[in-house]
Protein backbone atom coordinates (compact mmCIF):
# COMPACT_ATOMS: atom_id res chain seq x y z
CA UNK A 1 0.00 0.00 0.00
CA UNK A 2 1.07 3.65 -0.83
CA UNK A 3 1.85 6.37 1.30
CA UNK A 4 -0.28 9.47 1.00
CA UNK A 5 2.46 12.39 -0.13
CA UNK A 6 1.60 15.84 1.38
CA UNK A 7 3.45 18.76 -0.26
CA UNK A 8 4.32 22.32 1.12
CA UNK A 9 2.48 25.16 0.31
CA UNK A 10 5.64 26.82 -1.38
CA UNK A 11 5.82 23.69 -3.41
CA UNK A 12 2.11 23.89 -4.54
CA UNK A 13 2.38 27.74 -5.28
CA UNK A 14 5.52 26.81 -7.41
CA UNK A 15 4.41 23.82 -9.67
CA UNK A 16 1.18 26.29 -9.98
CA UNK A 17 3.38 28.92 -11.45
CA UNK A 18 5.23 26.61 -13.69
CA UNK A 19 2.42 25.40 -15.11
CA UNK A 20 0.97 28.79 -16.42
CA UNK A 21 4.51 28.77 -18.02
CA UNK A 22 4.39 25.57 -19.75
CA UNK A 23 2.42 24.56 -22.58
CA UNK A 24 2.55 21.31 -21.59
CA UNK A 25 1.10 19.95 -18.22
CA UNK A 26 1.66 16.42 -18.55
CA UNK A 27 5.32 17.05 -19.33
CA UNK A 28 5.92 19.34 -16.03
CA UNK A 29 3.68 16.44 -13.91
CA UNK A 30 6.07 13.69 -15.16
CA UNK A 31 8.96 15.89 -14.14
CA UNK A 32 8.00 16.35 -10.75
CA UNK A 33 6.79 12.59 -10.30
CA UNK A 34 3.29 13.84 -9.67
CA UNK A 35 -0.68 13.37 -11.06
CA UNK A 36 -1.14 16.29 -14.03
CA UNK A 37 -5.10 16.11 -12.23
CA UNK A 38 -3.32 17.24 -9.13
CA UNK A 39 -1.57 20.57 -10.89
CA UNK A 40 -5.28 21.28 -12.29
CA UNK A 41 -7.02 20.85 -8.96
CA UNK A 42 -4.26 22.93 -7.40
CA UNK A 43 -4.71 25.39 -9.98
CA UNK A 44 -8.34 25.63 -9.21
CA UNK A 45 -8.23 25.91 -5.66
CA UNK A 46 -5.77 28.52 -5.72
CA UNK A 47 -7.54 30.26 -8.46
CA UNK A 48 -10.99 30.02 -6.49
CA UNK A 49 -9.22 31.42 -2.48
CA UNK A 50 -6.12 32.51 -3.21
CA UNK A 51 -5.15 33.77 0.50
CA UNK A 52 -6.93 30.41 2.44
CA UNK A 53 -5.52 27.81 0.06
CA UNK A 54 -3.68 25.54 0.80
CA UNK A 55 -3.46 25.53 4.29
CA UNK A 56 -1.47 22.32 5.63
CA UNK A 57 -1.92 19.45 7.61
CA UNK A 58 -5.79 19.06 6.31
CA UNK A 59 -7.03 21.67 8.37
CA UNK A 60 -9.92 22.90 5.99
CA UNK A 61 -9.73 26.71 5.17
CA UNK A 62 -11.61 28.32 7.30
CA UNK A 63 -12.30 32.61 7.64
CA UNK A 64 -11.64 34.15 10.98
CA UNK A 65 -15.29 34.20 11.25
CA UNK A 66 -16.19 30.50 10.95
CA UNK A 67 -12.95 29.79 12.83
CA UNK A 68 -14.89 31.42 16.33
CA UNK A 69 -18.04 30.08 14.82
CA UNK A 70 -16.95 26.50 15.46
CA UNK A 71 -15.17 27.44 19.20
CA UNK A 72 -18.39 28.51 20.26
CA UNK A 73 -20.70 25.52 19.21
CA UNK A 74 -17.61 23.32 20.68
CA UNK A 75 -18.10 25.58 23.64
CA UNK A 76 -21.99 25.75 23.62
CA UNK A 77 -21.58 21.37 23.47
CA UNK A 78 -19.00 21.34 26.27
CA UNK A 79 -21.81 23.82 28.56
CA UNK A 80 -24.58 21.42 27.61
CA UNK A 81 -22.62 18.14 28.26
CA UNK A 82 -21.84 19.67 31.93
CA UNK A 83 -25.72 20.76 32.21
CA UNK A 84 -26.54 17.44 31.62
CA UNK A 85 -24.40 15.61 34.00
CA UNK A 86 -25.27 17.87 36.66
CA UNK A 87 -28.84 17.86 36.46
CA UNK A 88 -28.26 13.58 36.43
CA UNK A 89 -26.30 14.51 39.60
CA UNK A 90 -29.35 16.53 41.16
CA UNK A 91 -31.68 13.56 40.38
CA UNK A 92 -29.75 11.31 42.20
CA UNK A 93 -29.10 13.16 45.51
CA UNK A 94 -32.45 14.25 45.70
CA UNK A 95 -33.31 10.72 45.38
CA UNK A 96 -31.59 9.23 48.15
CA UNK A 97 -31.86 11.96 50.51
CA UNK A 98 -35.38 12.58 49.57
Amino acid sequence: MSKRRSYSKEFKLDVIQQSYQRDNIRELADELGIDPGLIYAWRSKYKQQPQQSFPGKGIPSRTPEKKELAELKKELADVRMERDILKKTMGIFTKKNG
